[in-house]
């Protein structure tokens, strides 16, 4: 599954995803993770209630799983869940994106909680639905 964060260095989650002008994304299974890209984004990005900045970046993070945030608004937050994608605030802007990503690793390898299996399995109905649709289109 894919995971994203947004950042403003590249190491921790500090960055609101409205304003945020990165956010990169990771590959994660049980056995680990790896590096996939950094979506980039421009424009006038600040915190200003502008709806039509969000739009680039929803459909960007369309294939991932969670994405991690320092803060997030509620129209922004509401529109991710809608694509079936789970907005996490980190604990604070000290948080590193390795630290989660190791936590994450150890809890697939577990017994993951409710919430992130039925994130998974969203996911997963989901892609497997749209290869049906268009296999019978």
């Amino acid at each position: 599954m894919k995971i994203a964060f947004t950042t403003n260095d590249r190491v921790h989650i500090n960055a609101h995803f409205g304003s945020t002008k990165e956010i990169d994304v990771y590959e994660i299974s049980d056995e680990g993770y790896q590096f996939v890209e950094t979506l980039k984004f421009a424009g006038d990005l600040k915190e200003d209630g502008n709806e039509d900045k969000l739009a680039p970046k929803l459909e960007a993070l369309a294939d991932c799983t969670i994405v991690y945030v320092t803060a997030i608004g509620g129209s922004a937050a509401a529109r991710l869940i809608k694509k079936q994608v789970t907005p996490i605030k980190a604990r604070s802007e000290e948080e590193e994106i390795a630290e989660v990503l190791n936590k994450l690793v150890t809890t697939l390898k577990g017994n993951p909680p409710p919430w992130l299996r039925k994130a998974l399995q969203q996911k997963t109905s989901n892609f497997e639905d749209g290869l049906e649709e268009e296999a019978t289109v």
